[in-house]
């Protein structure tokens, strides 16, 4: 299994929130909503979780050994610190707004 693609999304106005991420895995699975959060022990990644009735969060997916959990963050913490040093523009809705037709106008031949 390999991590062929990873998206960082970083995240200004929260404290212990620094960023959203959304792998891919082998070219054909994609997991959203993983976390880059800054905890007690510095930077770590939590996987996509649903809060339950009760209050608890549940993971959505998680890998099932240690091995993968750890490829899995350090992709994604490398490519966190990657985007901080080098961020992606993302464009304004202004740029990406459709933009509307051009009023016609009529020529002297038209009147």
């Amino acid at each position: 299994m390999e991590v062929t693609e990873v998206r960082v999304f970083p995240v200004t106005n929260e404290e212990r929130l620094k960023a959203y991420a959304t792998i891919t895995i082998d070219n054909v699975f994609l997991i959203r909503d993983l976390r880059v959060i800054n905890g007690n022990n510095g930077l770590f990644v939590a996987m996509p979780s649903r809060k339950m009735k009760d209050g608890t969060f549940k993971d959505i997916a998680h890998p099932l050994n240690s091995e993968t959990r750890l490829m899995i963050e350090a992709k994604v913490l490398a490519e966190y610190e990657h985007e901080l040093a080098n961020p992606t523009k993302k464009p304004d809705k202004a740029d990406t707004a459709p933009k509307s037709p051009e009023p016609e106008q009529k020529g002297p031949e038209s009147e």
